[in-house]
């Protein structure tokens, strides 16, 4: 199969067909290259907070509500553009209000059929808890589709790697970290972050940034990043781990082949084997732990 993870720059739209026209186009280009799976980043639907127009946008919790009334078209158009070529997208997270309270951070993934499900954020930062007030989802999902078994873990939950493994030990193959970072050291935190859930757990994992200056809404008015998709540097694999990778801030995909083989493969003969010795671990700090307590007996 081929993936491709969208390095996506925030627009301001006049009305709804100006946004399905931007997505369309994207959508386009990436199954010209011959995507079969496309990954958008988190709070890129937040670009639609632009549609209640430029005081809407610019306020914290007014554009979490735009943004949130347009979740009908944003699945009916995402659903139409996979149904038409025959992918699977998991289209930008927005904020979704699941009921009275706080909104969820959400990502859809979509495939022919329509909607396959979605992934709520688990972990939220900083801004999300003490200026935003976005609430985490509960639980996590694995996806099982034509392509293999995905998982998703937006921005910050790829930085904890409990998270990620609880999705690989239920069969995830490619893990998807869509991310929004206002600045280098944030990118870098997801970049390093998914490489390391790629490394230790000898699987695909898909970085889709949002990049570029979006002053108009001050939740995502800076972006910094490159797309990238990677893998467990290992045999079979490229040495460094990226699979491919956008320049840092330029609009675009970044595209790669990926096999579900070569991912059974290095697990089985890898030249390290970190997803088999995964639970070795356990025992260690088990060990540890008992020593620990011993000492302090004596």
């Amino acid at each position: 199969m081929k993936i491709a993870a969208a390095a996506y720059p925030l627009d301001f739209f006049a009305d709804e067909a100006e946004y399905a026209a931007k997505i369309t186009a994207w959508v386009t280009d990436a199954v010209g290259r011959g995507a079969d799976l496309l990954v958008f980043p988190e709070y890129g639907a937040m670009e639609l907070a632009s549609l209640g127009g430029a005081e809407v946008a610019a306020d914290l919790e007014a554009s979490l509500h735009e943004v949130a009334r347009h979740w009908p078209m944003v699945d009916a158009l995402f659903a139409r553009l996979a149904a038409e070529h025959g992918v699977l997208v998991l289209g930008p997270s927005g904020p979704f209000f699941t009921g009275p309270g706080r909104p969820v951070n959400r990502a859809v993934l979509y495939g022919p059929e329509g909607v396959i499900g979605h992934q709520d954020k688990q972990i939220m930062t900083r801004f999300e808890r003490e200026e935003w007030d976005v609430a985490p989802g509960s639980g996590l999902t694995v996806f099982d589709t034509a392509l293999g078994a995905i998982g998703v873990v937006i921005c910050y939950d790829s930085e904890f790697p409990l998270l990620a493994r609880a999705l690989i030990e239920e069969g995830a193959q490619i893990l998807l970290a869509p991310s929004a970072t206002e600045t280098y050291a944030g990118y870098t935190r997801v970049r390093v972050g998914s490489m390391a859930r790629a490394l230790e757990n000898q699987c695909v994992v898909v970085h889709s940034p949002t990049i570029g200056p979006a002053p108009w809404c001050p939740a995502v008015d800076m972006n910094v990043g490159a797309a990238a998709i990677y893998g467990p540097p290992d045999r079979g694999w490229p040495e460094d781990g990226i699979l491919a990778q956008t320049r840092l801030n330029v609009p675009g995909w970044a595209v790669a082949e990926v096999s579900l083989d070569a991912i059974a493969e290095v697990r089985r003969d890898g030249g390290v084997l970190n997803h088999a010795h995964w639970p070795e671990q356990h025992a260690r700090l088990e060990t540890q732990a008992k020593r620990v307590g011993a000492t302090v007996k004596a």
